[in-house]
């Protein structure tokens, strides 16, 4: 796992957007991950801004995303694959039907999460996956208590991440979905490289226990520890609670440019 801290989410914009070009210049056909959420937006924004200055092109990609609200509409401005859309897939020029997501309306739930399963499968797998964290350590909506070796699923909401995402419904928890499907903490791992990123003094405790605390499925993002390739990008509010932070500071000054994340 490498830990990088950077001083804001424009310079985690930045190093994030560097590493999808560069993969996407060594392979156009690459498959990439896509998270909602706050923290991924800024990189979002930076992808969307090297793509209208014609320095990066989607055309021949692909992506999945990672989640996605049961019942609600399918206009409903919330639904996962509205929102990635607006935050990014319509800023850019993926191909019609390159970007999939979970049926979050789908009749037989199981059998709409075996067939996701599938389509990542027959795509390659996920090359470079991006990833929030919750504030108490999920990824994807892998809540607290989720197996570390499940696979696509529905799953029911903590009360924290609805009380989180009241704010995309204005402020209302009520009104936010109380289940979802999710890519299972399986499925995230088998990604060839996993960029994290955090930002803010409410997600330092979570980070704690994803870098230095123990795998445990208290804290589901902890089982990132095992992946082969994971990049943690952080601002100084979210690394605060880090014993090990001047160490992840040198380790990363001293890393030879050619290397990337």
């Amino acid at each position: 796992m490498e830990v990088v801290i950077l001083p804001d989410p424009a310079a985690i914009a930045s190093l994030a957007a560097d590493a999808v070009g560069a993969l996407l210049a060594g392979r156009p056909t690459a498959v990439l991950g896509l998270a909602t959420g706050s923290s991924p937006v800024a990189i979002y924004d930076e992808l969307a801004a090297r793509y209208a200055a014609g320095t990066l092109s989607f055309a021949a990609a692909r992506a999945f995303t990672l989640d996605e609200y049961v019942g609600l509409p399918a206009d409903h401005p919330e639904t996962y694959r509205n929102v990635i859309d607006a935050v990014f897939v319509s800023r850019v020029d993926f191909a019609p039907g390159a970007v999939q997501g979970p049926d979050g309306l789908a009749a037989d739930i199981p059998a709409a999460c075996a067939a996701y399963e599938a389509a990542i499968a027959d795509a390659g797998g996920v090359d470079l996956q991006i990833l929030g964290i919750g504030t108490d350590g999920h990824i994807g909506f892998n809540e607290p208590g989720s197996s570390l070796a499940s696979r696509t699923r529905i799953k029911t909401l903590a009360r924290q991440t609805r009380i989180d995402n009241a704010r995309f419904f204005d402020d209302d928890i009520d009104a936010v979905p109380t289940h979802c499907l999710t890519q299972g903490l399986a499925t995230i791992m088998d990604a060839r490289h996993v960029v994290l990123v955090a930002i803010g003094e409410n997600k330092a405790e979570a980070v704690e226990h994803l870098v230095e605390g123990p795998v445990s499925a208290r804290w589901p993002a902890t089982i990132l520890q095992h992946h082969r390739h994971v990049t943690v990008l952080l601002d100084e509010d979210a690394a605060h609670r880090l014993q090990l932070a001047d160490y992840y500071r040198e380790a990363y000054r001293g890393k030879p440019k050619w290397q990337g994340i």
